[in-house]
């Protein structure tokens, strides 16, 4: 089929994100099954120097769009700047994170380039020469392979035969590269057209949430609290084990609507899609849309005064009792073990 596998790094504050070195891992493999090269695209401004770290992640080409105009993240200008790209050099495959960035970023190029899009895989992998992509489905209970078809039935009026095969993946699904500080490739530098860069978002300012950790998409651990918190001043607690834990706090749905926390926080099929290596459920019954958004956790601790509680289910250790009662002993354990 031909064409390069790409991958789009993310920039967060002038800073290369980690999730674009994950993107290399995961399309290392596809281009290497392929034989075809793996390149990343960064979109940006004061981008000397990111080529660096991007191919001794595994890329073999770097495609860097740096303007001042690109300052800021304008999802609607990336796709089309990616749109443009894509037509010029005719990518056989799109990856991106499933971050902010990534949702709101490929559904309009998808749109744009008239091209299938699979989101949140947790697998990919090549048959028959296709991008062959798995994701979870029916709210976690089923894993779905998902193929885009090799061309669209009718005309395309992007002139692209063969639509770039395109998905998001979950962050922290794979692990990095191991770095090759002798690995070096090719450098394009490409200006986009100015109308491509045009954008209908106007940036005003940005304020940091005030919260305990990383993003929860980025957390290796979460301690995620649910109705069984009894109140916003009980997710103290929380926030004092994922302290002690170098974690962050989530939250279940019913504790977002009872605004106990933020939506940045929410966990489930209409907030975010976590993996984390640890996830302790706290007060949290379990329900099918939570458990699809935490189905990616590699370890599952729940507390919860209901023995039948949907979360036992799907957890490696369970605790049946108030969490009122198990987190403080928790909290006092670890602070007496660093002491």
């Amino acid at each position: 089929m031909g064409g390069e596998v790409w991958t789009l790094a993310e920039m967060r504050a002038g800073t290369l994100h980690s999730v674009s070195l994950e993107l290399l891992a995961w399309g290392r493999g596809l281009a290497d099954t392929l034989g075809v090269p793996l390149a990343s695209v960064v979109l940006g401004s004061g981008l000397d120097g990111v080529e660096k770290p991007l191919f001794a992640g595994g890329a073999d080409k770097v495609y860097v769009v740096d303007t001042p105009s690109l300052l800021h993240y304008y999802s609607d200008a990336a796709a089309k700047v990616l749109a443009e790209m894509a037509r010029k050099f005719s990518p056989q495959i799109i990856i991106a994170s499933a971050t902010t960035q990534g949702r709101s970023t490929m559904p309009a190029l998808s749109a744009m380039l008239e091209a299938g899009l699979t989101a949140d895989c947790t697998g990919l992998s090549i048959r028959d020469g296709r991008l062959l992509q798995t994701r979870p489905a029916i709210g976690g209970n089923v894993m779905a392979d998902i193929m885009t078809p090799e061309r669209r039935s009718g005309s395309n009026p992007q002139g692209l035969t063969n639509p770039p095969q395109m998905c998001t993946v979950r962050p922290k699904s794979r692990r990095p590269l191991t770095p090759d500080a002798t690995r070096s490739g090719e450098v394009v530098r490409y200006k986009p057209q100015e109308n491509s860069l045009s954008s209908l978002i106007e940036f005003l300012s940005f304020e940091a949430e005030q919260r305990v950790g990383l993003p929860i998409q980025d957390a290796d651990v979460i301690v995620a609290g649910g109705k069984g918190m009894k109140g916003a001043k009980n997710f103290a607690l929380l926030d004092e084990l994922a302290q002690l834990l170098n974690g962050s706090v989530g939250a279940s749905r019913n504790a977002v609507d009872l605004g106990w926390a933020p939506y940045s926080a929410q966990v489930g099929l209409s907030g975010k899609s976590v993996t984390p290596r640890l996830y302790i459920a706290c007060g949290i019954s379990g329900a099918v849309q939570h458990l699809a958004g935490m189905s990616g956790a590699e370890k599952v601790i729940a507390v919860n005064t209901d023995p039948d509680a949907p979360i036992f289910g799907a957890a490696d250790f369970g605790v049946v009792g108030s969490v009122l009662d198990v987190l403080p002993q928790l909290i006092g354990a670890l602070r007496g073990k660093a002491k």
